[in-house]
């Protein structure tokens, strides 16, 4: 029988002979959890890839991003990274990620049944340099046990503000009555637009910034009814914990069950169910102009300096696809990109019995997250601002004034 060379050649190389292994690295912000559950994602890729390695590798929010810094600047950067939708413009206006739509272009499929929402902070004229590995919707969080005590009844879907307002003062106590408030109606982190005060004021009917106009919009008088609101409840009904008072427990006061109710996304499930809370949640409310809330979400990216870039697209498209997005469910933390995922057991039946099917519905009623160069620097410089209302130190007038000036401020410098 003749051979081939090639199979002569592989005779002869023995053990050598197996397929060349691509090693690629997978970086990530998240908990050790999150890192478990990534490696198993990387673990059936390779199964299915038995050339390609993927090596995963998480840290905290802080380490990871000055970690990645680093090695982007020297010259060493992961083939694939976990991206923030806000932060992607500023990746990939420098030039530091890969471009994705030639991969895209020839496998048109590779989106088919993602949630088009979850695609526009992804989004340039060039094409997709970056792909979501997730979605978070903001959610109203309650504690059942506080509202039982109470005698309040739960938050329902037609709620307004004002009948949260109502509640939260209704839920504010001072359970051991040394004359001092224990339990708070309401929390919320209000420095940063996504958990908080950006879904109230599109629910005035204001809104937050036109970053290519280089404008902050919050000055408007609708913005400031919502701005109003938000003051009122924490100051004048003293429903929401100052920050010196949440300090004393936590960073989150509906976690530390110290708030019968907070907003937040899918994010904090696993934390809450390990505290043991009884909570369950519901839409955010309705305000004056109808309900909103907003979606952000982590994505994937490609370094443009990826040695590998056809072995990091297969991941990033497997990572993407029904397999790594029902491990993405099973972790409990995000909503799946995948509206076929977002329908299956994995999500809708996770271990913690609560409506995981409303943070779905919420994308009928959300915006994305404001996305744009410089959004640290304006996040900053607006949240600044804000925070002298919080702390009584300027009414909302003057604030926003300033708000709304060192805002443009960032957006001209990040123009330049």
């Amino acid at each position: 029988m003749r051979l081939f060379a090639s199979t002569a050649l592989a005779l002869a190389l023995g053990p050598f002979a197996a397929a060349a292994q691509t090693d690629i690295t997978f970086q990530l912000w998240g908990s050790p959890q999150e890192g478990e559950v990534w490696a198993r994602v990387a673990e059936a890729f390779h199964a299915g890839h038995p050339d390609i390695n993927v090596k995963v590798e998480v840290a905290d929010w802080d380490s990871y991003w000055e970690k990645l810094r680093v090695l982007v600047s020297g010259g060493t950067p992961p083939d694939v990274f976990a991206m923030d939708a806000p932060l992607y413009p500023d990746w990939q206006s420098r030039g530091a990620l890969l471009n994705l739509q030639p991969y895209l272009d020839a496998d048109p499929s590779a989106l088919d049944g993602v949630f088009p929402l979850t695609l526009e902070a992804y989004k340039t004229k060039d094409g997709y340099f970056g792909l979501p590995r997730d979605f978070q919707a903001i959610v109203l969080y309650y504690n059942k046990d506080m509202f039982d005590a109470a005698g309040v009844a739960y938050p329902t879907d037609d709620w307004s503000w004002d009948d949260l307002r109502a509640a939260a003062k209704a839920l504010t106590l001072d359970k051991d009555g040394n004359g001092k408030t224990d339990q708070w109606g309401f929390w919320a982190e209000a420095y940063d637009q996504e958990p908080f005060w950006g879904s109230v004021i599109w629910s005035y009917g204001g809104d937050i910034v036109d970053a290519p106009a280089g404008k902050t919009l919050i000055g408007s008088d609708a913005a400031a009814a919502g701005f109003e609101f938000i003051r009122a409840m924490w100051l004048d009904d003293k429903s929401m914990p100052t920050q010196s008072q949440l300090a004393q427990f936590g960073y989150d006061g509906f976690l530390s069950g110290i708030s019968a109710m907070g907003v937040s996304g899918h994010w904090s499930v696993p934390d809450y169910a390990a505290a043991g809370l009884n909570f369950d949640v519901a839409p955010l409310p309705k305000g004056p102009a109808g309900r909103a809330t907003g979606v952000n979400s982590a994505g994937f990216v490609i370094s443009a300096r990826t040695p590998n870039p056809d072995a990091a697209w297969q991941f990033v498209k497997f990572a993407t696809g029904e397999v790594g997005q029902t491990e993405l469910a099973k972790l409990g933390f995000a909503v799946p990109i995948r509206e076929s995922v977002a329908k299956s057991d994995a999500y809708l039946k996770q271990a913690v019995p609560i409506r995981h099917q409303l943070f779905v519905d919420a994308l009928a009623y959300a915006r994305t997250k404001p996305v744009f160069r410089g959004y640290e620097d304006w996040a900053s410089a607006v949240g600044d601002a804000l925070a002298t209302i919080w702390d009584g130190d300027a009414d909302v007038a003057d604030a926003l004034a300033q708000a709304v000036k060192d805002g443009d401020a960032a957006l001209a410098k990040a123009a330049e």
